[in-house]
């Protein structure tokens, strides 16, 4: 499993951590968030699968968005999209349930994940991901994220939500 503070800093991205309990849910990180992030997006961050098995994604929007899978299906010409397990996850991204985020990446060695992203979220300065647990924080540049989303190799589509 790769360090995401050794990858961001051989990529010259910084960032900012906030350390705290470990959160779950957007919900339980909610007053956490408000103090913290003025101003930036915070990300909600889902792993899901195709019906068979076969297609990985991980849809990131902004912590406040509902996403409907049913959408999702038709904007990516998928049926029967479902979150991942928790092993799947391990396997895939490296992290487990709660920690969910885009720096899980570094482990996709295969490049198997394909990554969607709100196409809203680049509106914000900066983004704030769990740096593959939920005990911490980290925010980067909008410009950090597009940088290290670029050095994965992951395939992104950008969608509107």
């Amino acid at each position: 499993m790769s360090d995401i503070y050794k990858v961001l800093t051989e990529l010259g991205i910084p960032y900012a951590r906030y350390d705290h309990p470990p959160f779950f849910t957007c919900e339980e990180a909610d007053g956490f968030y408000s103090e913290t992030t003025k101003g930036g997006g915070t990300c909600k961050n889902l792993f899901i699968r195709s019906r068979k098995g076969d297609r990985h994604y991980l849809v990131i929007v902004h912590s406040s968005r509902r996403v409907d899978l049913r959408h999702l299906e038709a904007v990516l010409g998928e049926k029967g999209l479902s979150l991942a397990s928790a092993e799947r996850l391990e396997r895939f991204l490296g992290v487990k349930p709660g920690s969910v985020s885009p720096f899980g990446l570094v482990n996709d060695k295969n490049k198997e994940v394909v990554v969607v992203v709100e196409r809203g979220l680049y509106t914000y300065d900066k983004l704030y991901f769990h740096p593959n647990v939920n005990t911490a924080t980290l925010g980067i540049s909008t410009a950090g994220f597009r940088k290290f989303m670029d050095s994965t190799g992951n395939r992104v589509i950008e969608i509107e939500i």
